[in-house]
C-alpha cells in the first residue's frame, strides 16, 4: 500500500517520469540496504579488533549517492522545504504565477548543477579514492545525476503548474 500512495502525485505522469521516480526510489532504498550491511560488518570487525579501511570508504561514497539520490525523492514528492506564509496568501492566479516563476529559478539553478557537476566529473577521472582506488569521479557524478533527475521532474510540476494545477492537486496529501 505504501509504494501506491507514495508516487500518488504521479498517476497522471507520462510513464518516463512515473518510471524515474521508480528507479530512484529503489535506488535509495537498494543503496540504504548496502550501507546498512558494510555499516554492521565494519562494527562486527571492530568488535575482534580488526580493521578493513575500503568498508569505511565505500560506506562513505555510497552515503554520498544516497543523500543526492535522496533529495531527487523529495523532489518528485515536492517535499523540499518551502516557506509558504506568502505564497498561501496571494490570490489563485498569482500564485501559480509566483509558482511558475519558483519553477524556474529551481530549473535554472538544477542546469548550473549539471553543468558545474559535469566539469566536476570530467577533471576528476584521473584522481583515484585512497583505498578502493576507483576515479573520484565516482564520488562526483551524483551531483550532475542528481541535478539532471530533479530538473525532470521540476519540468513536469512546472508543466502541471502551467495547466492550472494547484499544490494540493500536485502533491496530494495522504
Amino acid at each position: 500500500m505504501q509504494s501506491e500512495t507514495s508516487t500518488s502525485h504521479l498517476r497522471d505522469a507520462p510513464f518516463f517520469i512515473r518510471a524515474l521516480a521508480k528507479c530512484v526510489d529503489v535506488a535509495v532504498i537498494a543503496i540504504g540496504a548496502v550501507m546498512v550491511i558494510l555499516v554492521f560488518v565494519n562494527v562486527l570487525l571492530h568488535v575482534i579488533g580488526k580493521d578493513l579501511a575500503w568498508l569505511t570508504e565505500l560506506g562513505e561514497l555510497l552515503m554520498v549517492w544516497v543523500t543526492f539520490l535522496g533529495g531527487v525523492c523529495a523532489a518528485h514528492r515536492g517535499m523540499h522545504m518551502m516557506i509558504n506564509e506568502f505564497l498561501d496568501k496571494l490570490s489563485a492566479s498569482r500564485r501559480r504565477l509566483a509558482d511558475l516563476a519558483i519553477q524556474a529559478l529551481c530549473a535554472a539553478i538544477l542546469v548550473l548543477l549539471f553543468y558545474f557537476g559535469m566539469k566536476i566529473v570530467a577533471t576528476s577521472w584521473n584522481n583515484t579514492l585512497t583505498t578502493l582506488e576507483w576515479p573520484m569521479a565516482w564520488q562526483y557524478i551524483p551531483l550532475p545525476l542528481a541535478a539532471a533527475l530533479m530538473l525532470c521532474f521540476a519540468a513536469w510540476d512546472g508543466y502541471r503548474t502551467y495547466r492550472g494545477d494547484t499544490r494540493e492537486q500536485r502533491y496530494p496529501q495522504d
